[in-house]
């Protein structure tokens, strides 16, 4: 089964700085595209950013300028980069992907939580 595991979240205050990781149990070059969503208590689940294969990236307006997303195909892992924290940033974040392979598919991590307050 391919896995995907989040870790990084954690209490930051408000401008602070968080990097999330996501670890895949397989060739991160066998997806063609990775992102990030997040999804706070009572809300709808929320693009975050994704990355292609190519290495385009795209973010949400909210975070534009503030986040940041990654891939390290060496060490299977997608990064985001959470500068410039606001209490809104506060959620669950999922890391998914989808494959070449199995592109109608999306796979999913268990979530990291983040939490930004003063």
């Amino acid at each position: 089964q391919v896995q995907l595991v989040e870790s990084g979240g954690g209490l930051a205050q408000p401008g602070g700085s968080l990097r999330l990781s996501c670890a895949a149990s397989i060739t991160t070059s066998t997806f063609y595209d990775m992102g990030w969503y997040r999804q706070a208590p009572g809300n709808q689940r929320e693009m975050v950013a994704t990355i292609t294969s190519d290495g385009t990236a795209s973010y949400a307006d909210s975070v534009k300028g503030r986040f940041a997303i990654s891939r390290d195909n060496a060490k299977n892992t997608v990064y985001l980069q959470m500068n410039s924290l606001k209490p809104e940033d506060t959620g669950v974040y999922y890391c998914k992907g989808r494959r070449y392979s199995t592109s109608s598919y999306a796979y999913w991590g268990q979530g990291t939580q983040v939490t930004v307050s003063p």
